[in-house]
């Protein structure tokens, strides 16, 4: 897969150890008791990461306080150094690619092709290099054929890489993505997985439930339980270590 790095894209050097910090983050829903309670981590120049847990461990929420579509009661998020408040997001959000569990949330224009153009012209970059550039991230995921196709005339599987392009089109230094593997088939987790490995990205936080899949793209894990982090630890031992998988509600044959 081609760099998609652009002048605008800092190098690693660029940035602080800690390209994304967590301080004692504390979340409540409106009247209810909190679902995150004192998350602390660090994720660094060149982290890929599983953010591993049970349904309902609050992999989602934790997620979306990352990005500002949520904000915690108490705590601190720091995107390089700036921290994750209202006044900031404008600029925090240049940094992430956040996708969706449903792709379907992030393609709503009349085409493939359109869908990846609207951040970059919506940033002010020329059309040309706009359409190039969409034109490069559609060959690079195989979707070449589809640019002028609406997003219902795809496979799950290729509107989720379709999704991803359109993220990808604005060459985020951080990725997040929530359940990519959500109704994909063996082949095109394969596919996905491929696409990730090849991307230019500083840090990469993947929440998941295909466990053998995370230990492909990812080399560090953080389990979430009871509203907390559990587990902070290399990928390939957790995954060997079945029964604490199946304490945390995360059995790995199933």
């Amino acid at each position: 897969m081609k760099s998609l790095t652009s002048n605008h894209q800092k190098s690693t050097s660029d940035f602080p150890t800690a390209v994304v910090e967590v301080e004692n983050l504390v979340y409540a829903y409106p009247n209810q008791e909190p679902v995150l309670q004192n998350i602390s981590f660090s994720l660094n120049a060149g982290d890929r990461v599983a953010l591993m847990g049970a349904t309902g461990s609050g992999k989602s929420t934790l997620l979306e306080n990352l990005v500002g579509l949520k904000q915690p009661r108490t705590g601190q998020i720091l995107i390089n150094d700036i921290p994750v408040e209202p006044r900031n997001l404008p600029q925090v959000r240049r940094y992430i690619g956040f996708s969706f569990q449903d792709a379907n949330d992030q393609l709503f224009m009349p085409t493939i092709l359109e869908d990846i153009t609207f951040g970059p012209l919506n940033y002010g970059i020329p059309k040309a290099i706009a359409i190039d550039k969409a034109r490069q991230l559609l060959a690079n995921f195989g979707l070449e054929a589809y640019a002028n196709r609406s997003a219902h005339e795809l496979s799950g599987g290729q509107r989720r890489l379709a999704a991803l392009a359109a993220i990808l089109a604005l060459e985020p230094t951080i990725l997040i993505l929530d359940e990519p593997t959500n109704g994909l088939d063996p082949a095109w987790r394969r596919h996905l997985a491929q696409v990730l490995l090849k991307l230019p990205v500083q840090v990469m936080l993947i929440a998941s439930h295909e466990l053998h899949w995370l230990g492909r793209v990812t080399q560090r894990a953080l389990v979430l339980s009871g509203g907390r982090i559990h587990l902070d630890s290399q990928i390939q031992p957790l995954l060997q270590n079945g029964d604490t998988l199946e304490r945390l509600g995360l059995p790995v044959d199933w």
